[in-house]
């Protein structure tokens, strides 16, 4: 990089990225559907599909539909389980000059305090995001997520058990996002990112019958991308930890409003299935406005639309 060239490489809870744009959870798999398109180190980070502990089939068919400007998926968190992705997946990726986060879920606090305690124990992971949407059967199918104090209880006890970057991913939900995120940050969180999927129904007019199985599911893609935007912007102004910005970015347009909104890195789901080419046009677009602007680095032009 010449001296005039700006600087994409950030640094997210400790870890250290190339660039800016990072493949979100979910979308990306393990990146080996990918690979006759695109190189997984030309992603900043790759975070690996939500993992629990024991595998799981998921929820049945129909699971993913197709919407204006989105998806709405069901796919109910179908995984190998822990340990077949330390031993299948993760090896593959470590070859490659990219960040690997390791998204993980459960039912219930003492799974992902179990799922912390495995992971600490390899090298190969470098980063853990907590994905708090899920139902905890402990509190009556009550999402992690809805309450500050159970965001709080369960990121203060995978802290306890894991001493590497954590970031903790957050659903939008609404006026008590961001005392979410502060309880989050208090509690030992590295990193925030957001905004998960919004919950979201169809409904078959032919058959009079909800057209996914489990009847609602997530929504993403440009649709929700407005929401997520304020997401950002809203909770850049009451933590202090790096934010992750995610939610219908299909562009280094799209990208560029997390950043000025207050997010440090972006991440990209959806379109990954519409252009498996995106994290390329993205990280150069974003090069190529910083270059236009005057920007030298990511963190000068992080939050700057609350600046001007």
């Amino acid at each position: 990089m010449s001296q005039n060239e700006p600087a994409l490489n950030v640094n997210i809870a400790g870890m250290q990225i190339k660039n800016p744009v990072i493949a979100a959870s979910g979308c990306y798999g393990y990146g080996r559907d990918y690979l006759p398109w695109i190189a997984p180190e030309k992603w900043g980070g790759i975070t690996l599909k939500g993992t629990t502990l024991q595998p799981r089939q998921g929820n049945p068919p129909p699971r993913v539909i197709e919407t204006p400007s989105g998806i709405i998926n069901s796919v109910g968190l179908q995984n190998p389980g822990i340990e077949n992705v330390l031993k299948e997946e993760v090896p593959g990726l470590r070859e490659h000059d990219t960040g690997i986060i390791l998204n993980i879920a459960g039912e219930a606090l003492d799974e992902y305090v179990a799922l912390a305690r495995r992971i600490n124990e390899v090298r190969e992971i470098d980063a853990v995001e907590i994905n708090v949407s899920c139902p905890n059967v402990e509190k009556g199918g009550i999402s992690f997520g809805t309450e500050p104090g159970l965001v709080a209880e369960l990121v203060s006890q995978v802290r306890s058990a894991y001493d590497g970057p954590l970031i903790v991913k957050l659903s939008p939900l609404g006026d008590e996002l961001p005392r979410i995120a502060r309880a989050a940050e208090e509690a030992g969180a590295d990193a925030i990112s957001l905004i998960n999927t919004v919950k979201a129904m169809t409904i078959d007019v032919e058959s009079l019958r909800p057209m996914l199985v489990r009847e609602s599911g997530g929504l993403s893609g440009p649709a929700i991308r407005p929401i997520a935007v304020r997401a950002v912007w809203e909770v850049s102004q009451v933590v202090q930890v790096p934010i992750v910005g995610m939610g219908g970015i299909t562009c280094a347009s799209d990208a560029l409003q997390f950043i000025l909104a207050g997010a440090r890195a972006v991440s990209i789901g959806t379109a990954n299935f519409v252009n498996p080419l995106v994290v390329e046009e993205t990280v150069q677009g974003i090069e190529e406005y910083m270059a236009k602007k005057g920007f030298q680095n990511i963190e000068e032009m992080c939050g700057f639309a609350k600046r001007g």
